[in-house]
């Protein structure tokens, strides 16, 4: 199967010279098209950090880090912000502008894309918010959302745009356990049906049956990678 992903040897610091600390620490992993892949770890183990490198938000210090085939490591700005367009983002933070109404702020992601006229915009923005349950709040400001309904134009905003690949960071924390379930099975969805490969970190044992596969890292190592029956047995 094709390879979305493809992490060798990477390892990554944060500070400089004496404060100098390693945070990540020889990471080899592959990311199939198509895959829903969950890893899973402690608080501070480097999920996110290794979230943020694959989706072209820091720079690759050391090892070779490979999207869609292509070596992020000393990659330009300009190379990065290419990539970041065929990625949907979902972090803890909604991250919504607060002047925009729900599908003002999904509409956004979609008119990076130069190719799609604007009333396919809006339609497709609509359509994504009535899948996720916000139908009837497409035109609310994000004042007016509580933080579940926030968070959930934020999914909406990532899978707008029919991405490759799909990183959401514990995407299913601010929501009730049916919202969450509904969330995870659109995105398992948009997996199967686009060949969208999706990396989600989350501590929600109650998402973990939807991956074709579980990793776990902790102290910036991955140390395990579980087929999804046997990781999901383990987590019960």
């Amino acid at each position: 199967m094709k390879s979305m992903i493809e992490i060798h040897n990477l390892n990554h610091y944060f500070g400089e010279e004496a404060l100098r600390q390693q945070v990540l620490f020889d990471i080899n992993l592959e990311l199939a098209c198509g895959e829903v892949v969950i890893m899973t770890g402690p608080s501070g183990s480097g999920k996110t950090t290794l979230l943020s490198l694959i989706g072209g938000l820091r720079s690759v210090q050391t090892g070779s880090l490979k999207n869609s085939g292509q070596e992020l490591n000393g990659a330009s700005e300009a190379q990065l912000v290419k990539i970041r367009r065929y990625i949907g983002y979902i972090f803890q933070a909604h991250n919504l502008l607060p002047f925009l109404t729900a599908r003002q702020n999904v509409q956004m992601s979609i008119e990076l894309h130069e190719n799609i006229p604007p009333v396919e915009a809006i339609e497709k923005s609509e359509a994504i918010l009535e899948a996720v349950g916000l139908g009837e709040r497409i035109h609310y400001l994000p004042e007016h959302l509580s933080g579940g309904q926030k968070q959930r134009v934020a999914i909406a905003r990532a899978l707008v745009s029919d991405p490759k690949l799909v990183l959401a960071d514990e995407p299913t924390a601010a929501l009730d356990s049916k919202t969450g379930r509904d969330v995870v099975n659109l995105m398992q969805q948009l997996a199967k049906q686009c060949g969208c490969t999706i990396l989600i970190v989350t501590h929600d044992n109650r998402i973990l049956d939807i991956a074709d596969r579980i990793i776990h890292m902790e102290d910036g190592r991955l140390r395990k990678t579980l087929p999804q029956v046997r990781a999901f047995e383990e987590s019960h």
